[in-house]
């Protein structure tokens, strides 16, 4: 049984790991506390992908302070060589006497792996010790080498009575040209904006949080957006994004998923503005959308926010791919008829077949509100 002590270090070790908070891509967030006769000697957390890991750099701190000691860390120790040697080697050279850890790190190059070492060579260890918090802190890692995909956010902003556009934005999305540039009429403006600013800082902030951010190319050409940060995703099979479209221009990664037959002359032009494009094979020329997750996990995305238009929220949606949903809902109503429905069609013929959320919380962002939730477990891939 923990004691009161145990958990106090714990608890600091995962204090120490939520520094690093959306900086260690494609990696977990780990920190780790060297105690010694109850006083702590040695802390440190993996500040980003290649630094030295939580473990090594605790122990640097503790030096000969952490021979005996305990180490309490909120990730299994890591048993294989990558960007840095192994955490266990360093464990035993230090001659760290017992080390507790939160939960069992389910990297399949770990998973368990690092704790047998450590008890064969005769060093006390216990896993568990405030593992539900050290999952939550670490749910898009877990989700990204568990599932294969990354935990997606799905985020958008509407009207009052469901809508994202009214009906004259309908228009202009459909007569969008697919010359290859950004007519005048999608360089920005402050008519396009459904929510107020303090929904577009909180909009900003999440983004940040993320690692990635897709949308459809049909928001590229009706908003044309910028989308500064971080690896923009843009999913679209036929290559219609313009090259002087506003989101090359901060530098940034852009990954662009097209169909296998999509043109190669737009290929090029599209390469030579700055982004990478990923061909999928799909029915019909469209570009699957769970290749795509799966694409992304494979390069180490962990966590992905969507902002796409109504196409894009229903493609994720039916491939049970969304975890949680962000929903700004401004108080507008634009009425039906052409006005653009935030989510396309579903396929829902019945109340009891809608998409739920659950743990729904609600509150005001200026003169809008933000609702988000967890979709429920039976309306996504586990």
């Amino acid at each position: 049984m923990s004691s009161g002590r145990d958990l106090r270090f714990m608890r600091m070790a995962l204090d120490l790991a939520a520094r690093a908070r959306g900086r260690t891509l494609p990696n977990p967030m780990v920190g780790a506390v060297v105690v010694r006769s109850g006083r702590v000697v040695g802390r440190g957390w993996h500040s980003k992908a290649g630094r030295p890991h939580a473990e090594a750099l605790a122990l640097a701190r503790a030096g000969a302070a952490a021979k005996g000691a305990t180490l309490y860390v909120s990730l299994e120790p890591c048993s294989h060589t990558g960007r840095t040697p192994p955490c266990t080697e360093a464990i035993l050279k230090a001659g760290i006497r017992r080390v507790a850890a939160s939960m069992v790190d389910p990297d399949p190059r770990v998973r368990g792996r690092g704790l047998k070492i450590l008890q064969r060579r005769g060093i006390r260890t216990s896993v568990g010790l405030l593992e539900r918090e050290a999952r939550l802190l670490n749910e898009p890692f877990i989700t990204r080498v568990g599932r294969g995909r990354p935990l997606v956010t799905l985020k958008l902003a509407q009207s009052l009575d469901g809508r994202i556009a009214p009906a004259a934005a309908h228009q202009r999305r459909g007569t969008s040209s697919a010359a290859g540039t950004v007519p005048p009429r999608s360089r920005g403006g402050r008519s396009r904006w459904i929510s107020g600013p303090a929904a577009r800082r909180w909009a900003h902030r999440l983004r940040e949080k993320n690692d990635a951010v897709l949308v459809g190319v049909n928001t590229v050409l009706a908003d044309n957006p910028r989308l500064k940060r971080p690896i923009r995703v843009i999913l679209d099979s036929k290559l219609r994004t313009p090259p002087n479209a506003r989101l090359f221009a901060s530098g940034a990664p852009v990954w662009i998923a097209a169909a296998r037959g999509a043109s190669r002359q737009r290929e090029l032009r599209l390469r030579e503005a700055g982004a990478e494009v990923l061909r999928f094979s799909g029915e019909k020329g469209r570009v699957p959308f769970r290749a795509v997750l799966r694409e992304l996990a494979r390069r180490g995305v962990s966590r992905l926010l969507i902002e796409g238009g109504g196409e894009v929220a229903a493609s994720a949606l039916k491939a049970r791919a969304v975890d949680r949903a962000a929903w700004v809902i401004a108080p507008k109503i634009f009425g039906g008829g052409k006005s653009v429905a935030a989510v396309g069609d579903l396929g829902v013929r019945s109340p009891d077949g809608a998409v739920r959320l659950e743990k729904v919380q609600v509150r005001r962002l200026g003169r809008d509100w933000l609702m988000t939730g967890e979709v429920c477990a039976v309306h996504r891939n586990r």
